[in-house]
């Protein structure tokens, strides 16, 4: 009496468990279901935490939720993509940053995480020309005169950057390895405080961003610019070389951002991501914003993003093969 209950009943079982097995396996319930994070790798005041924030009152507007912005700086971005590789990877948390703490830094050992895997490429933002400027300290008046004061007197000249394995520090290593030079590195934190320190004098040379506070300290007669990583020269700076006219094409360094998700984030939030973020970038309070600050908008496809930090992870492998010192 009880056999037939008992057949359909596992017979009911098994056609519920068929219907689950045909679910994608990247189905999701509704997204975004809580509040946003972007996790901005560097400190606050900054141009890329400026932007970041920027990019996150649009993406609120546009997906009907809080978005909120938390700085973690340290470790030239490093510290900042920890906290992203730990976060629950269910497309809620981002972090804003450069590629070179995926490209260049792992090369060296210094990271708690596995760039490749537990780290997801997003979407493209902007591309940063990094400027080199002299300040108070700097007795010379153009790059020539950085490479006869380094060869007269090696590692007497210093040269600051915002971190270890950092654009600007990617700068110098190529400067250095392209003209035989030796100067003394000065590895900040982040923006603010080198800034602060090179109008003080407390060095002579400064790998920075190309950003407002930077061009007015130019126009007021405090910072020499010397040489600029771009394509061209910039429109705001018609008079500074660019390092490929002066001799160093590996030293023509511009610093891509972009958002980045935590390694495991089911790739259909990952595509909608980029496009959303993508539409965010080419909204007009950002793309002004952008190009106010000499910084050029960069949107593009997932996979596009994802073949550029590929491209540099190999291109940067050289500096290792060659033992540059980046610790």
């Amino acid at each position: 009496m009880t056999t037939l209950p008992r057949r359909r009943m596992l017979n009911a079982m098994l056609a519920w468990a068929g219907v689950a097995a045909l679910r994608p396996v990247d189905a999701q319930p509704h997204w975004p279901s809580k509040p946003l994070r972007i996790i901005v790798v560097y400190p606050p005041g900054g141009l890329s935490d400026g932007v970041a924030r920027s990019l996150a009152e649009r993406l609120s507007q546009q997906l009907g939720v809080p978005v909120r912005v938390e700085n973690r700086s340290g470790g030239g971005g490093s510290v900042g993509l920890q906290a992203l590789a730990r976060a629950e990877p269910d497309g809620h948390t981002l972090a804003f940053s450069a590629v070179s703490p995926l490209t260049l830094r792992p090369h060296q050992g210094v990271v708690g995480h596995d760039p490749l895997r537990d780290i997801e490429p997003v979407a493209s933002v902007m591309y940063t020309p990094v400027l080199l400027v002299g300040t108070p300290a700097f007795s010379g008046h153009s790059f020539a005169d950085v490479l006869s004061q380094a060869r007269a007197r090696p590692e007497a000249l210093r040269w600051a950057t915002s971190g270890l394995a950092t654009a600007g520090h990617l700068v110098l290593e190529q400067v250095q390895l392209g003209s035989g030079i030796v100067v003394t590195h000065i590895p900040y934190k982040g923006g603010g405080q080198q800034l602060t320190d090179a109008l003080g004098g407390q060095f002579e040379l400064l790998s920075t961003n190309v950003a407002p506070a930077q061009l007015r300290h130019i126009e007021a007669g405090h910072f020499k610019p010397l040489a600029v990583g771009a394509p061209q020269r910039l429109d705001v700076l018609p008079q500074v070389p660019t390092f490929t006219e002066l001799g160093l094409p590996h030293a023509n360094v511009s610093s891509l951002f972009g958002l980045f998700a935590p390694g495991g984030t089911p790739p259909m939030l990952l595509d909608r991501w980029n496009t959303e973020i993508n539409q965010a970038v080419q909204a007009p309070e950002i793309r002004e914003r952008l190009l106010a600050s000499d910084n050029l908008p960069a949107i593009g496809d997932r996979p596009a993003f994802v073949r550029r930090i590929a491209e540099e992870w190999r291109s940067n492998r050289r500096l290792k093969s060659v033992n540059v010192r980046m610790e």
